[in-house]
């Protein structure tokens, strides 16, 4: 099986509680790990499109990094807009968190299964967007298009897993979409969304791609099966 779950938002020290975001997030980590226990198996996968850990530094993510790394099955994880712990592949390698496979420029594959994925970044048309903005979103798709080119055998079917939702404001679908549709991505699943803004939600069948949210909140902080 193939679950995905965004957002985790842990936080070991305990100084940023996530429930000034409502009540639906009160005791969230302890939702997120009962829920996880009782679902995921061994063998499975998990997918994590970022916001992963509140920590700073990587010294200061290590213990939530840790907790992830003990729960059933082997998890993928890609940097959120808060994973400002996220270093170098190297660092994070070095880690030696065994279960956990840190994507970046990269690919991962799953029995036939071909994960890709990146951060991606806040759509053109928002209105605070800047040319250091726009940098970044071209990084970012540079760093896309990276990672769906390291995967070997194209015939598999593609997971592509992103932070931000690859959809404007208006909900069409913006340049990580079309790039997903030139390396015939299959099934995207993205994050990011929480409590008003699941107003953004965009799902369903869009330019032959199947796009889930998975923002922990969104899906009750229940890992939900891809495939």
């Amino acid at each position: 099986m193939i679950y995905a779950l965004g957002d985790l938002h842990l936080d070991y020290s305990k100084e940023k509680p996530m429930d000034i975001f409502g009540p639906k997030w009160e005791n969230h980590e302890a939702k997120i790990f009962d829920s996880w226990t009782h679902i995921v198996k061994e063998d499975d996968l998990v997918l994590i499109p970022g916001d992963v850990s509140w920590g700073l530094k990587l010294d200061d993510a290590y213990n939530d990094l840790k907790r992830i790394d003990k729960l059933p099955g082997t998890k993928v994880i890609t940097k959120g807009n808060h994973d400002y712990w996220w270093e170098s592949k190297k660092k994070l390698d070095e880690l030696n968190l065994n279960s956990i496979f840190f994507l970046q420029n990269d690919s991962f594959t799953y029995e036939n299964i071909n994960i890709a994925g990146c951060r991606g970044w806040i759509s053109k048309d928002y209105e605070n967007f800047t040319q250091h903005d726009e940098k970044i979103y071209n990084r970012e798709l540079n760093r896309l298009e990276l990672s769906l080119k390291s995967i070997e055998k194209k015939d598999g079917t593609i997971i592509t897993m992103i932070h931000y939702p690859p959809f404007n404001i208006d909900a069409d679908p913006n340049d990580f979409v079309f790039l997903m549709k030139k390396y015939n991505v299959d099934i995207c699943i993205y994050g990011h969304l929480h409590s008003e803004g699941h107003k953004y939600v965009v799902e369903g069948d869009i330019e032959k791609i199947k796009f889930i949210c998975v923002s922990s909140d969104y899906i009750n902080f229940i890992p939900k099966k891809i495939l």
